[in-house]
């Protein structure tokens, strides 16, 4: 268990049946022992043996029975110490207590009963993991299944499309579906509706969950004792205990998922979004880039479904622009217009509707937005490495950047000298994160320094997320005006830069 000199407990663990009260008798007898004046790293009382260790501010306890073999005791101490670093990144007493149920998992992966397991720490590290082989194949089965769900919904759509074309060669009356919205009441019941969305968006489709067997399941199910945790605090809880909220899910590299705060949207809001994939070699030189972009239409009033979008074009770096069929490609190309062929139509109300897209792809590396460079160089205990970024696109506006370097496993944190900005250390993962709030005209330019035994190819590759509210390709939609009268239509825009893909080989 963990401790302070006074003998409050921060993390403990008992392996045998014992109340708290005990446990905490026992720990209040521990610092007077301590008192004593003898030079060991155990005291003993008339029933049970302290093993301890001092760790800076803290303690590390070991109590057992006199008659344990105090060499073992004594071993697997020194293992629990050990498992510590990997967990917290500081020994203080508010770090153990964040991540303390990471700990005890730990622990019971050391001792099993009350006798020590024979495990080493890179075994600890793997069965804390939890890598489950049923539970891969339980998702790429599932996965499966929401392709085939994707597959029948676009076929069903298909066969109503062409009912209903069947039924207006015939001169019938339509089914109750139409494109754009429209729909169609017929015998007192509301029909079903078909929405003929012009671009497919990315928004994720939920597909029916797998059926499951009527008999027992013999998959890992990592989720299954959610409840028994939740049980497990509360009643912490009801015995005055403080519970701290742990935020070892949230990595920084999911700094690309970093929602933005919510913003005004008027009836007619466009949603204009761009996604790079970049690739570029550690010498120097880019192998690809591409870029993809789209704007977005989403109208909430149908008064407004009538409309056209005067986009603004001022990109230099040759993009390739798309409309949908159903847009006017003559108007847009003479007057960057976006409206629809036929104009007595509407936009659907209430969607989300791709009206442009683009796309850019090249290996010009003035092209590259953010360029890295990272420079390890050996030395007598191991490498010196530099890496730096410059922003070459002064208009942009980088936010939350995190430049991520893999680091050797097995030789410790690395040793900071120079840095712009802040880290972060993962000794799970063995990733060194640069962290960086914001890049800009102001900001264009920053260097870290750190050594750290290794080889230089130990550094590769460098990964890089980040998110702007500025797109890379100058296009923006500057004015709406209403199909009758071109009388002028309040709107909103949010704009999002985001990586799906950005490293250094």
């Amino acid at each position: 268990m963990f401790c302070t000199k006074a003998g409050k407990a921060i993390v403990s663990r008992q392996f045998v049946e014992m109340t708290r009260t005990r446990i905490e008798g026992l720990l209040a007898a521990f610092p007077k022992l301590m008192n004593t004046g003898k030079q060991h790293t155990f005291v003993e009382t008339e029933s049970v043996r302290y093993v301890y260790q001092p760790m800076e501010k803290l303690y590390m306890v070991l109590i057992t029975t006199k008659n344990s073999n105090i060499l073992e005791d004594l071993e697997t101490l020194r293992l629990f110490s050990r498992v510590i670093p990997e967990y917290c990144r500081a020994l203080e007493e508010n770090e153990i207590s964040e991540h303390c149920f990471d700990l005890i998992f730990a622990f019971d992966e050391i001792v099993a009963l009350g006798y020590r397991e024979n495990v080493n720490l890179a075994q600890i590290r793997t069965f804390t993991e939890m890598d489950s082989h049923e539970e891969k194949v339980f998702r790429a089965v599932r996965e499966t299944q929401e392709r085939e769900a994707k597959a029948e919904m676009r076929r069903k759509a298909k066969e109503l499309q062409q009912a209903r074309r069947d039924a207006e060669r015939q001169g019938k009356k339509a089914p109750g579906f139409g494109g754009f919205g429209s729909s169609a009441v017929s015998g007192g019941s509301t029909a079903a509706m078909i929405t003929e969305t012009i671009i497919e968006t990315d928004k994720p489709k939920v597909a029916p969950a797998p059926a499951r067997p009527s008999g027992p399941s013999k998959a890992l199910k990592l989720g299954a004792k959610g409840k028994e945790v939740d049980n497990f605090v509360d009643k912490l809880k009801s015995e005055g205990e403080t519970i701290m909220s742990s935020n070892m899910g949230k990595r920084t590299s999911e700094a690309t998922k970093v929602h933005a705060p919510p913003i005004n949207m008027e009836s007619v809001h466009m949603k204009i979004e761009e996604k790079i994939t970049l690739t570029c070699g550690r010498d120097g030189g880019l192998q690809n880039m591409e870029l993809h972009g789209m704007i977005m239409l989403r109208i909430s009033d149908d008064k407004f479904g009538r409309i056209r979008l005067h986009v603004e074009n001022e990109d230099k770096k040759g993009v390739q622009l798309q409309t949908h069929p159903n847009v006017d490609k003559k108007l847009f190309t003479s007057e960057s217009l976006i409206g629809l062929k036929n104009p007595e139509k509407s936009f659907p109300v209430n969607s989300d509707v791709g009206v442009l897209k683009w796309r850019l792809q090249t290996t010009e590396e003035s092209f590259i937005p953010l360029t890295i460079n990272c420079w390890p160089s050996e030395s007598g205990n191991g490498c010196d490495v530099n890496i730096e970024y410059e922003l070459q696109e002064d208009n942009l506006e980088l936010n939350d950047v995190v430049i991520t370097i893999p680091l050797p496993s097995g030789v410790g944190a690395p040793v900071i000298g120079e840095i712009d900005g802040e880290y972060r250390h993962d000794s799970r993962r063995n990733t060194l994160e640069w962290c960086l709030p914001v890049i800009d005209a102001k900001n264009k330019s920053g260097s870290l320094e750190f050594s750290i035994a290794g080889q230089p190819n130990d550094f590769f590759p460098v990964q890089v997320s980040f998110i702007s509210k500025k797109n890379y390709c100058n296009i923006q939609v500057t004015k709406v005006t209403q199909v009758d009268g071109n009388s002028p239509v309040r709107f909103s825009t949010e704009t999002t830069f985001l990586v799906d893909k950005y490293e250094i080989l």
